[in-house]
């Protein structure tokens, strides 16, 4: 069974990298925020769009996020974080307060994972001004890791964030600069 997820995982990963290697125009949707106003991405604004596919249950997001944190704060307007809160009952507004969280948290957004594709979470998208997906996490999140075979998923979570954010750092230092930004 194992073998059988891993695969399914590999081959939903390549076909992702695919799109992204073709430059993949993102899928525009639009999402109320937890004040009903309602936002329509992608944005197509100068600098860079980041999506995180994310739930209150999930280690991997509790890991990733105050990476994602910090990156909001060297940025500053250059990358604009949408969070994107699937696939739980929980209150995601408590939790991102709770934790000291500022980034534009869209929730209800199940129907915005089907049309990106997102199975396992977390997921990152990157999407630049010109409404291009730049970067998918599904690139660097299934890379089998012999050595994380004893470890519990909040450990291997706490292992694998700072290597996730390094990657979302250097794409978007990447377009940034073909674009003049920061």
């Amino acid at each position: 069974m194992k073998k059988l997820f891993s695969t399914l995982t590999l081959g939903l990963a390549l076909l992702v990298s695919q799109a992204v290697a073709d430059d993949a125009l993102a899928p525009s949707f639009t999402l109320a925020n937890p004040a009903g106003t309602e936002v329509t991405l992608p944005s197509k604004q100068d600098g860079v769009d980041l999506y995180l596919f994310w739930a209150t249950w999930c280690p991997y997001c509790k890991a990733l996020m105050p990476h994602l944190q910090s990156i909001q704060l060297e940025y500053g307007n250059d990358v604009r974080i949408y969070a994107l809160h699937v696939r739980d009952e929980d209150d995601p507004v408590t939790f991102m307060q709770e934790n000291g969280y500022d980034f534009q948290l869209l929730p209800k957004a199940d129907p915005v994972m089907e049309l990106y594709g997102v199975q396992p979470i977390p997921a990152v998208i990157l999407i630049d001004k010109a409404g291009k997906i730049r970067f998918n996490l599904y690139e660097t999140i299934f890379q089998a890791r012999e050595d994380f075979k004893t470890l519990s998923h909040k450990q291997k979570a706490s292992r694998q964030a700072p290597y996730w954010a390094a990657r979302i750092r250097q794409t978007i230092d990447q377009i940034l600069a073909e674009t003049g930004g920061n």
